[in-house]
């Protein structure tokens, strides 16, 4: 008898957890929600259970269905709070009404604050606030298809402050703390980003696989579980095993190379602006530096610039840093203690398995002190520049790692499955998409690919109308990292860009959208750094953006040409507003139906006209003229900008003689 109780009361308990009402990760406490939107609140149970929902002093009810879903609709409210949230036997405590956006893309998204602060130290320390709550979502792929939910986060709607944000998009940061001083409502971000991943793996499998098919079987290829985990697992072990023959044959790690008394006085002496060594393995650098007795002792901050690619970065035989891929600057704190009075030896172990070691130019390479040392706008008072001469020898020469590309988060549809799908219908005010730089090698299709994310995610939606800003590529010239070493040159005769190309599939996607804007940023990039650092300013634009496209404020976004006319021997741009007068930088044009080769022209502005002189004979037989602006990787020469001083973007358009 007792036995048949026991089963009875296990069998209850059972069916009790079963019927346990779950809600997807976005649903925790400390959650925005959305004002002014009808708010969908969703999750499993078992089938056919009724669900309860209090909100605001409401009560909702919503039947399960066949498969334990369930969905309900919450109404329109007004932005304000904290509530509280029930559902079945789950609460969800400090919720708050007001904007969401949704920031999307890959790593210039995703560059956190801690990568940007020496650029706005002052104002991460002094601020803080909890109306705006930060969500990060998990990295994950899936090749099968779409998933119900997103992994579980630890950056789950936190209070926006220092620690907070510290590993969280600065982009995202600077965007709410903008909306929220413009608006005065909680802002709830949603960084949802992956370094290096191209716009089809953000697309839906049903946007890709009418017009390219052979993207879908790429993504089939993977679907072999088996295959993807044994090749992760080889690609693993060989990097393990190529670690242990560098480490067991590098002389530096045998004999001590990073001792601060060690000689090395037959080395070779090099000037970082003039050397490479290319191949696979380790190089050790060395240089000696001088500090006086007013330094000796006290903490300081090493400036490392930006290495190409892997480093070890010791100071007297201690090492202070490591940085494991090229991207991220160095900035390696010296413990106090550790500098003495008089010779002090930097040591840098470089780590490389493909292309030419090498220093990053117009960065900073220094050793800072005092309480500033770890602000760079302005840069600290008191610091001891870095020689350029090192000391320089080989370790240990290896061959290539042997791997094979398992990098699922490049493959088509992958993010959308596991980290877009899920997210939705979660209600929000709009979505930002910063991405390109990885589809810059073939910019053909991205006009194609941008218009099917957005459609897509619209639907995926519902929301036909859902307000997109996509962030145009900032300027970069990408030379400087592939053939060092070369002298940083402008680039001034006319080019074929394939950045200046997707710049121009994102500008004529948006062109054609009634639902989308264009944030222009290409002053505000780096020569050297596809990640450049100037993120409030990133914010600012798409802010703007915003306040046109969201709250329909009447405000000038970057100049756009909205007529054009032939003159004699000069072309004549209307655009939509004045800009700065003054020579003008940066235009092109050839003759289309001639042999269509660009030339550079000369050009002025005055009021909202741009005036473009041609040469007397410049294809006189011509009826059809292109004209280009800013068509380059790096367009640092451009300088149209409007009075607000925001640049105009690149183009290329035709016009009749």
């Amino acid at each position: 008898m007792k036995k048949l109780v026991f089963i009875f009361v296990a069998l209850l308990c059972a069916s009790l957890m079963e019927a346990k009402v779950t809600l997807p990760q976005l649903f925790q406490s400390g959650m925005v929600l959305q004002r002014g939107k009808v708010i969908p609140v969703w999750g499993k149970a078992d089938a056919g259970e009724v669900v309860t929902i209090q909100f605001n002093k409401k009560q909702y009810t919503v039947t399960a269905d066949a498969e334990g879903k369930w969905r309900i609709d919450l109404p329109k409210m007004k932005a304000g709070g904290p509530y509280q949230l029930t559902a079945g036997e789950l609460v969800i405590d400090n919720v708050m009404i007001g904007d969401v956006w949704l920031l999307s893309g890959q790593s210039n998204i995703d560059v956190h604050i801690e990568r940007v602060y020496p650029q706005y130290a002052q104002e991460v320390d002094n601020y803080e606030n909890d109306q705006i709550r930060l969500f990060r979502v998990q990295n994950d792929t899936d090749t099968h298809g779409v998933r119900d939910d997103i992994r579980p986060t630890s950056i789950n709607w936190k209070p926006l402050n220092k620690q907070n944000a510290w590993p969280f998009s600065a982009v995202g940061y600077f965007l709410g703390k903008r909306m929220y001083e413009k608006n005065k409502v909680a802002q709830g971000i949603i960084v949802n980003s992956w370094g290096g991943t191209p716009i089809e793996a953000w697309i839906s499998k049903d946007s890709l696989e009418h017009d390219y098919p052979m993207l879908v079987k790429r993504t089939q290829f993977f679907q072999n579980d088996e295959y993807v985990k044994a090749q992760a697992q080889a690609n693993m072990q060989a990097e393990r095993q190529w670690q242990k023959i560098l480490h067991e044959s590098d002389p530096g790690i045998k004999q001590n190379w990073t001792s601060a008394d060690y000689d090395d006085s037959a080395w070779q002496t090099i000037n970082q602006w003039n050397w490479g060594w290319r191949g696979t393995g380790t190089v050790w650098l060395r240089q000696h530096i001088i500090i006086d007795k007013v330094h000796a002792q006290k903490p300081a901050r090493l400036l490392l610039g930006t290495l190409f690619d892997r480093d070890v970065t010791y100071l007297n035989g201690q090492q202070i840093g490591q940085t494991g891929y090229q991207y991220p600057p160095r900035r390696y704190d010296i413990p106090e203690g550790l500098l003495r009075e008089g010779d002090n030896v930097i040591t840098v172990r470089f780590i490389n398995k493909y292309g030419m070691v090498h220093f990053i130019p117009e960065k900073p390479y220094l050793i800072a002190f005092g309480d500033d040392r770890c602000s760079q706008n302005p840069m600290p008072k008191d610091v001891i520049p870095l020689s350029e001469e090192w000391k320089f020898s080989v370790g240990a020469e290896m061959p290539n790692c042997p791997s094979g590309d398992i990098s699922l988060q490049n493959i088509p549809t992958t993010l959308y499955n596991a980290v877009l799908y899920p997210l939705a219908p979660y209600a929000l005010s709009g979505v930002v998409w910063y991405q390109g730089e990885s589809n810059t090698g073939n910019p053909a299709p991205y006009a194609d690919y941008l218009k099917k994310l957005m459609g897509c995610w619209r639907d995926c939606w519902q929301d036909q109308q859902m307000p997109f800003v996509i962030v145009q590529l900032a300027n970069y010239d990408g030379r400087q990292q592939t053939a060092f070493p070369r002298p940083i040159t402008l680039q001034t005769e006319p080019v074929n860009s394939g950045w200046a190309q997707l710049r121009e599939a994102q500008r004529l996607t948006v062109k054609a959208d009634a639902h989308a804007e264009l944030a222009v940023i290409n002053d505000l990039g780096e020569t050297v750094d596809i990640h450049p650092l100037r993120k409030k300013e990133v914010a600012e634009r798409i802010g703007i953006c915003f306040d046109r496209l969201v709250y329909n404020n009447k405000v000038n976004l970057a100049p756009e040409v909205t007529a054009s006319e032939m003159k004699d021997n000069k072309i004549v741009l209307t655009l939509d507003q004045p800009v700065e007068a003054g020579e003008i930088y940066s235009f092109e044009v050839a003759a289309r139906d001639g042999d269509c080769v660009f030339q550079n022209v000369k050009a002025h502005a005055e009021g909202n006209k741009i005036t473009l002189t041609l040469p007397k004979d410049f294809h006189p037989l011509s009826k059809v003229y292109a004209v280009r602006y800013a068509w380059k990787d790096n367009p640092i020469m451009a300088n149209v900008r409007s009075q607000a001083g925001l640049p105009m973007s690149s183009f290329e358009i035709s016009i009749n003689k």
